[in-house]
Order: structure tokens, then sequence, then C-alpha cells
């Protein structure tokens, strides 16, 4: 019996050697990496090989001294500086489910050891022990319950009801005032304005912002003015059309200094001026039909397509400079732009020294001084009809006539162009308000603030405005302890006026997370550009939430706007996440202008405007109110709802329809058209036996929803186009409405 007895210890302790060898070897492993259900795999496999031992002979008595828990991260996700967005749990694991089963603890349970009987005064003393701690318990408790306050409330479910009151608390009155706070030093420099928001969001409670920095590459005006001299009269022009004289460059000298083309060929070139309206495929074999083009220089308009695929397509013909001016018809009456020169950047996008890659400590650096062979000067409506020959006071029964040289006579100009390259700071603003469910997945709203003193107006103190109030009425839920399910990223982007190189940047920087948990981009891009017409713009699959945000105020008001959700692309610092993510992007604007498929491209254009301009055109700044409300639902709606609000048949539509305008009548068609149909019909099936089910609280499983959601959040990945033609979307879908939308024959069109 005794030798029994002995021998215990000794089985006890080859059993725990056992079970760590066991750990071990399966750790040891070469060349594989264990994550967290592995590692649950091997807990039970383990588990159950110690069942089984223990239930041999001569070990009635073995029990367990304890058990240490392993937490593993995930080692796969890359430190880049996103430490307010870590990656989320995964589901739970088997062991840890087997744990949960209300029947786990009776089926590995051991029954305790059967304790020797105690004696009276034994039993007495551990009475008399416990009832003096029960008194005191209940004395500390007392007076505890008296000073300690109660514990906060759960969080609130996500709900209708959540969203409208955040929205009722975006008020015009809040928003004015913000903006008005922005502007009380409007001189400030990007790095400046940045701080200034900074230290906004943080004060209404944003509960991570920081300021992320990058030294770019930009292309500054010189010291003088860009000039255009008329060779034949001998007459020299500013760009706005004035004279050269000292009086006047000194009156003007900041509206002058900023009319030009952001990283355009520098120097001199006299060369004969062309007339080739739009820069479309059409106007230049027009041209070239009766002109040798070489080296001479364009006078070109501003819109219909964007500005690089036109200055690509005469740059490739063998023009040496452009002029370019917007015409007077392609604005609206209320607009009076015909004596002001402009601003454009050519630059694609991101720092133009580090092309494709971050602007960050250690990367090659290249210095270019230009991005394109060709001259680029922008010019007022006014000068281009002083070039063109064209009488001020010249009417047609009150319609407005283009602009438009004429074919008899030769034009010579000379066009002298310098500016100065140089390393600058811009930054970014970023605050993250961390998801309670998915907070590895992303909803990015993004505005931008100044990096021209002003120049471009105010659009960014209006942009920057709505954002920062929404982000007040959204921390006033938080605090009272509501939360998104999945993170909300806030970003205020520097440099957007010279080729949205801060957006590019810190995307650039954080590609591969972002690539992988951005969901959507809601974009404030200059927001109110008039006041007549809200113009909705979004991709494909968030075209019917566009429709559903626009009419949230529909109740108070008798008649409802219609669905009139445009696909054409957006301008501004969703261009990154759009074209190179494939990331679904939403934005809302109020325009002046009704034909806004072309006319969007004007936008491309920064005018200088007073400061008083946009007050102009919304006073009470209920413009912006609506914005904000717009916008903030469309945020919400996608931060919260348990299945993304993502359309995929109207992804399927959009690229049938597009195939049928690019194909026309081309023999080949059919096949390509029937395999467009049949995605059509996935897309309908995926809807009503995928989606609608998850949509069911009732038939709701978490792992389906998140897989669910991981192939909406893909579908418009799979239309990106690689080495799409300059300036246009980098998706299929896109790019073959944009051909449809200029009214030409698409299958004309080679790349």
């Amino acid at each position: 019996m005794e030798e029994n007895e002995s021998s215990l210890p000794n089985a006890s302790q080859q059993v725990k050697k056992m079970a760590y060898h066991k750990v071990n070897a399966d750790q040891r492993t070469q060349g594989q990496y264990l994550d967290s259900d592995d590692l649950q795999a091997t807990a039970l496999e383990l588990e159950w090989d110690m069942e089984k031992e223990l239930e041999e002979p001569g070990f009635d008595h073995f029990r367990l001294d304890g058990a240490v828990q392993h937490h593993l991260g995930n080692s796969q996700s890359p430190d880049l500086d996103l430490e307010p967005i870590q990656p989320s749990a995964s589901p739970k694991g088997r062991f840890q489910r087997l744990q949960e089963d209300p029947e786990y603890i009776s089926h590995y349970s051991r029954q305790s050891p059967k304790s020797h009987r105690c004696s009276f005064f034994q039993i007495l003393k551990v009475f008399c022990a416990a009832l003096i701690l029960f008194i005191f318990g209940i004395v500390i408790g007392y007076y505890a319950g008296k000073k300690c306050p109660s514990p906060p409330a759960s969080p609130e479910p996500n709900s209708t009801h959540n969203y409208h009151e955040i929205l009722k608390e975006i008020k015009a009155e809040n928003i004015q005032q913000i903006y008005r706070d922005l502007l009380k030093s409007p001189r400030e420099d990007d790095v400046d304005a940045a701080m200034k928001i900074l230290l906004q969001w943080t004060s209404h409670g944003l509960e991570d912002v920081r300021l992320v920095n990058y030294s770019v590459l930009l292309d500054l005006p010189d010291s003088s003015s860009n000039t255009i001299t008329l060779k034949n009269s001998g007459e020299c022009f500013y760009p706005d059309g004035q004279q050269c004289s000292k009086v006047t460059k000194t009156l003007h000298s900041q509206d002058l200094l900023y009319s030009y083309a952001a990283y355009s060929a520098k120097g001199t070139l006299e060369a004969e001026l062309v007339d080739i309206q739009y820069g479309t495929i059409e106007d230049l074999m027009r041209i070239q039909t009766t002109t040798n083009v070489t080296k001479k220089i364009a006078l070109l308009k501003l819109g219909q397509s964007p500005l690089l695929y036109k200055l690509s397509l005469l740059e490739d013909a063998g023009f040496g400079g452009v002029l370019l001016y917007v015409d007077p018809c392609d604005l609206p009456k209320t607009t009076d732009l015909a004596d002001k020169a402009f601003m454009v950047s050519l630059n694609s996008g991101g720092d133009p020294s580090t092309p494709g890659y971050a602007s960050i400590d250690g990367n090659y650096r290249q210095h270019r001084l230009n991005l394109t062979t060709l001259l680029v000067q922008p010019i007022s409506a006014s000068l281009a009809k002083k070039l063109a020959f064209i009488p001020e006071n010249r009417v047609q029964k009150d319609k407005c006539v283009p602009v438009q040289m004429s074919s008899t006579d030769k034009k010579i100009i000379s066009l002298s162009i310098q500016s100065i390259t140089t390393y600058k700071t811009i930054s970014n603003v970023i605050g993250y308000l961390k998801g309670s469910v998915f907070p590895d997945r992303y909803v990015i709203i993004g505005s931008h603030h100044s990096s021209l003193n002003a120049y471009d107006g105010q659009e960014w103190a209006s942009s920057t405005a709505i954002i920062t109030a929404f982000i007040q009425a959204l921390m006033l839920k938080v605090k009272r302890g509501w939360r998104t399910d999945r993170t909300i990223v806030f970003c205020s982007w520097g440099g957007t006026s010279f080729g949205n190189i801060g957006s590019y940047e810190w995307a650039e920087d954080l590609k591969r997370v972002l690539q992988r948990n951005v969901v959507a981009y809601v974009s404030l891009h200059n927001p109110v550009r008039g006041n007549s017409t809200l113009h909705p713009i979004a991709s494909p699959s968030l075209q019917q939430l566009a429709t559903e945000s626009q009419s949230i105020n529909c109740v108070e008001k008798t008649e409802c706007p219609g669905s009139n959700v445009s696909s054409v692309q957006t301008q501004g610092d969703s261009d990154y996440f759009i074209n190179h993510l494939g990331v679904p992007a939403l934005l809302f604007s109020y325009e002046d202008i009704n034909t806004s498929e072309n006319a969007s491209f004007l936008s491309e254009a920064l005018f200088p405007m007073h400061a008083m301009r946009t007050e102009e055109l919304d006073p009470s700044f209920k413009l912006h109110e609506n914005i904000a409300k717009f916008s903030g639902h469309a945020t919400l709606q996608i931060a919260n709802e348990p299945v993304l609000p993502f359309n995929a048949l109207d992804i399927a539509l959009e690229v049938q329809n597009s195939l049928r305008v690019f194909l026309g009548e081309e023999v080949d068609a059919s096949q390509l058209l029937a395999v467009a149909s049949r995605l059509r019909d996935t897309a309908e099936l995926f809807q009503s036996d995928e989606m609608r089910p998850a949509n069911d609280p009732r038939e709701r499983a978490p792992i389906r929803v998140r897989m669910l959601n991981d192939v909406l959040q893909s579908l418009e990945k799979s239309f990106l186009v690689q080495q799409a033609p300059p300036g246009l979307y980098s998706i299929f879908s896109g790019i073959t409405g944009r051909y449809h939308r200029e009214g030409k024959e698409p299958k004309r069109r080679r790349f």
C-alpha cells in the first residue's frame, strides 16, 4: 500500500512531462506558423490525451494544480503607425466555444477528494470568522455604495434612432462659427492650418488625433509673373488679360503669381497659336489634316474630359505649348470669371520625387523639374478672346457664343513661363474613432485644408467646417456610451492643390493595410460650389445609399429629390482610394451647373476667390448643414450596418450598360455582352440568396456576415484597370462611361 502511494507523485510528474514535451513538439514544427485556431486545436488534443491517461487505475486522486492561458496577437499585420486601429480579434476558436458549452463543466470536472472530519471547535472558529467577515462586508458595501458612482450604462444598440440623434446635433450656426474661426488667420501655411484643425478635433473629444508630415517636391511660382506676348502687335499680357505694367503687377501680385500650371515645362516658346477647342481626338484629327502642329501652341478649353488626358494627346501630337482657358459658355450665367486666370496642377498624384511609393526618409527621390514637355499656361477667357480677335460685345440674340478663332489669320505669340521647384513640408490631420465590433474595418471621411495662402478661395475652410461639425455631433453621442461598429478615420489632407499629395503619400505609406481594411471613402471636397443643384456622385455600389441619404429630410417636405446620383468620376483626394485601391467613394456637393457630367472637370481650375464668396453662396449655411447630414448619414450607415449597404447589382448594371455603349455595333460584341448579362444574373442571385438572409437578424450568423462583407468590400476591386489613361478612372465602368458622356464614338479610342 505504501509503495503504491509513493508512486503517485512520480506518476504525476511523468504525466506533466509528457504534456510538456507534447506541447513543445507541436510548437517546434519547422517552417510553420501556428495561428490561434491551431494552438486551440493543440490544446484540445492535449486535454484529451491527459483525460485518457488520468482515467487509468491509480490516478483517482490526481488533480491539476493550475492552467496557463496564452494570448497570441496577429503577427501578420505590419506595424505601420496605426496604433489606434488594431486588427479585430478573430472569431472564437473551438476550445473557447467548448468552454462556453453549458455541459462543459460537468463533462470535464472531477470529484473532489473526501475531506477529513473536522472537530467541533474548528467548525466553530470557521463559523465565527465567516460571520464577522459577513458583517464587515455589509458595512463596507453600504458606505461604498453611497460614495461610488453607479457604473456607466451599457452601449446603446445601433439603430436609425441613433443616427437621427447624431444628425440632429449638426446645425448651420455651428458650421458657420467653425468656418469663421478657421479664417481668422487666412495667411497661414499648410502646417499651421493643420495644427489648428488638430486642436479643434481634439477639443471636441476625438480620442486619437495626430499630425502626419511629409517633405515633398512642390512647383511654386517665381517672383515675376508669366507673360504672353502677341508678336503681330507687340502687346504683352499677364495671364488675367491685363497689359504688362508695374502698376498692375503690384495691385494684383498674388493672383498673377499663382496664375500658372504647377509642374509645367519652363522656358520661352515663340510659335503659331492653333485653336483646338476641347482637344478631343476628333478636334486633333480635324486640325492635323490642314496644319502641321509640331512645336505649335494650342489654344485649349478646359472641360469635357480630364486635363491630363487631353495634354497627353497634345504631347503625343507634337505640340510645344498650351494656353488653357474656360469658355464662358460652359459656366453658369451667375458666375463672372471672364477676367480671372487660374491655377492648375499637372501632377497626376502624390509627391513627384517619389512616384508610386511613399515620401519617407530613406526612400530614393527624383528631382523632377517638370512632369510634361509642354509649356502650359492658364489664361482668362477675356485674354483668349483678345488672342482670337473676338469683340467683347459679340452676342447673338442673348445666346452665349463659344470662343473660336478665325481660321484666316495666322497669330504668332511668345509664351514665357518660370516657376521654382523646392521641397516643402505638407501635413495631414488624421483622427480615429475606433469601432467596437469591427475595429479593423475603416470608413474614411476626408476633406482638405489650405496650402496656397488662400489663393484657392475659402473652399478648404468650407469642407473642414463640415467635417468638424460632424465630429462634434458624433462625439456627443460617443460620450454617452454609444460607438460605431467599424472604425471611422477622419482625414484633413494637405497639398491637395498640387495633385492630392497628402492623401497619396499617406495611402502609399500604408497601402497594404488600407487595401485590406478600407471599406469606403466619403469625400467632402469643395462641397458648396454653387447653390442651385444638389449633385451626388457615387461609385456604382454606393449609388443606392446615396439616393437614400439625400432623402433623410423628406419627412418634413412635400417633395423629395429624385434619384439623380451620377457615377462620373470625382475630383479631389478620393482619387488614390478609387483608382489604386478600388475603394467605393461617395460625394455630395451643390453646384450651379446642370450638365455636370461634362462641366465637373471645370473644377480642376482653382480660381482666386475673395473671402466672402462662400457666405454669398450660402449666407445661412443651410447648404453646408445639408451636406454634413447627407455625408454623415452615409458614413453612419456604412460604419454601423451589420451587412455593408453596398449594391452588387448596380455594379453589374453599370458594366453591362457601359459595354453596350463602348462596343457599339462591333461584330464581336455579342459574346462579351453575354458575359455581362450572366454577371447581372449572378449579382441578382447573390443579393437574393446571400444578402437578403444576412439582413434578417433571425438568420444572421456572425461568421457568415463577416465573409459576406469581405465579398462586398472587394467587389469594385475586381474592375480595376491597370495603366488607365492619365486622369481617367481606373474602374472599367468609369472609363467606358466617360466615352459615352463625351458623346463620341468610343470604338475609335485605342490605348
